[in-house]
């Protein structure tokens, strides 16, 4: 049998712990306290330079009717959003962009929840769908932007060659506001479909066994345990994918700009028939040279996409409640 001694905490003549053993303790408890946050800091020192900062200076630019290379510009106040507000134009394109979203983020999100259910089936060589769903988001999406700018051709798209073959009229995809519109959300539902796939797929794979089990012993069909049982289940991971999907939408850029007859314009289309937010503010920023206006397009669709978060938010403090 052996005995353990403990050595006693060293103290003054006077009883009290030695100054050692005082900044022993005190960075004890400062490493318990502090170190949470120091190992976080890296994260929102690079997230204040690369992200906060240019934020607020791009709401100090669209005060100003600043142009690139001017030294003194003119001070505007609220004048450039304004003019935003009255502009014809950006209404069309915000037009654009909520229907292009429509388009794609609806029949995304349904399509990737009926291929997680799928895929959350006994199937062979399981790793292999899994992968394979994702590799259209690997893709490059310059190259994919191409290959269905092509597919969608107005003479020689083997879509419209399709149409024809089945008796059908063509389309001119590029010059027709819906049907571009259409186009571009097959090639932002092409992308994404199976990467939100897979974090549905995760999230049905993290449903508690017992409650799948308990309804089968109630005699629960398939469909009807998917319906009633799964669906609500993954309400939380549902609304993450519908505001992720938003926010892109909203955000679109490379797909309506690489699907345009004039390659590398940015007018959406010879009448703007699928311009976006973002291809008009890069239109005023980088073309029209006019960084305030663009800095107030840039800070209006910031704050579009601030409502969809606070949305969000509702929302899921909302089904927190009602569990």
């Amino acid at each position: 049998m052996t005995s353990t001694v403990v050595e006693p905490r060293r103290r003054t003549p006077d009883g009290e712990p030695s100054p050692r053993t005082k900044w022993r303790y005190r960075l004890s408890r400062w490493d318990v306290k502090y170190s949470p946050y120091l190992y976080i800091a890296p994260f929102f020192v690079v997230f204040g330079v690369a992200g906060l900062f240019p934020l607020l200076y791009t709401a100090y630019v669209s005060m100003f009717d600043w142009e690139i290379g001017d030294d003194h510009p003119k001070f505007l106040g609220f004048g450039n959003y304004v003019d935003l507000f009255g502009d014809g134009q950006f209404w069309n394109a915000l037009v654009n962009t909520v229907s292009i979203f429509l388009l794609s983020s609806i029949p995304q999100v349904i399509v990737a929840v009926l291929l997680a259910a799928l895929l959350n089936m006994r199937l062979r060589g399981p790793t292999t769908w899994r992968v394979g769903v994702l590799l259209p988001y690997a893709a490059s999406l310059v190259a994919l932007g191409i290959i269905f700018s092509n597919l969608f051709g107005p003479r020689y798209g083997l879509v419209n060659s399709i149409f024809e073959g089945l008796g059908l009229d063509r389309v001119e995809w590029q010059a027709n506001r819906f049907a571009s519109h259409v186009a571009i959300a097959t090639m932002v539902n092409w992308r994404w479909t199976g990467y939100n796939a897979l974090i549905v797929l995760a999230a049905m794979q993290a449903l508690p066994k017992d409650v799948m089990e308990a309804s089968i012993v109630d005699g629960a069909g398939a469909i009807r345990r998917f319906v009633h049982v799964t669906l609500p289940m993954l309400r939380p991971t549902l609304i993450f994918v519908v505001i992720t999907s938003t926010i892109g939408g909203l955000q679109i850029f490379t797909e309506p700009k690489l699907f345009d007859a004039m390659p590398g314009s940015n007018n959406g289309g010879s009448t703007h028939q699928f311009q976006t937010v973002t291809l008009y503010m890069y239109q005023f920023g980088f073309e029209n040279f006019d960084l305030g206006y663009a800095s107030a397009i840039a800070w209006v669709l910031f704050l579009i996409i601030i409502v969809f978060a606070l949305v969000n938010f509702l929302l899921t403090r909302r089904m927190g409640r009602l569990k």
